[in-house]
């Protein structure tokens, strides 16, 4: 009898102006998707349309095909029989294809530009974070030669050895020179006064 009462409950809204509320859509669902007006597109795709086109005007190739197909356009419609020709001398459809022409080419070359110029703010800002990693890591190397360094000054050197070692090589020349003209070199006592370290 209880699981009826749930579903009666689930069924009818309660209170008295929940009657009355139109019903909304649940907000753990997905929407459904609007109609639009417009056809959709990918940016993406007609961007890198976009500069491939700009790439193409921009070679000479265009420029000698463009050359030659308004050739070829002027030399037909003046030299073709007159039935034949589709544009008279002022050439009022080629100024109105040229006008086509640069009506479209000029935004096509502005979004390619406008795309260059984002991977070129892409590209400025991981140089320059590439820089300032580079600048850390040349600092701490820096640091870490200073203290080397300073921690080889406390490191006796070869040079240093090799001095003391001569030093000592004198001495006992000296010494071994003055034991043989009789002089005691090492004494067998040693005087009360010296402490072990004098060794």
């Amino acid at each position: 009898m209880v699981p009826e009462r749930e579903t009666l409950r689930e069924r009818t809204p309660a209170g008295s102006t929940a009657a009355g509320r139109p019903r909304t859509a649940r907000l753990d669902q997905p929407g459904v998707p609007r109609r639009r007006i417009l056809p959709e597109y990918d940016p993406e795709a007609f961007g890198r349309f976009s500069e491939r086109i700009a790439r193409f005007l921009g070679t000479g190739r265009f420029l000698v095909w463009m050359t030659a197909a308004i050739i070829l356009w002027v030399a037909w419609n003046t030299l073709a029989p007159r039935d034949l020709r589709f544009d008279e001398y002022p050439f009022i459809f080629l100024t109105l294809m040229l006008s086509l022409q640069a009506s479209y080419a000029a935004p096509l070359i502005l979004l390619a530009q406008n795309r260059q110029d984002d991977r070129d703010r892409v590209n400025l800002e991981q140089d320059r974070k590439q820089n300032e990693r580079s600048i850390a890591d040349t600092e701490y190397l820096t640091r870490e030669v200073a203290a080397l360094r300073i921690g080889l000054g406390e490191v006796a050197t070869r040079d240093w050895i090799r001095s003391e070692l001569q030093d000592v090589v004198k001495e006992l020349e000296e010494r071994h020179d003055g034991h043989r003209h009789g002089s005691v070199v090492f004494p067998a006592e040693r005087s009360p006064g010296r402490d072990a370290d004098d060794r």
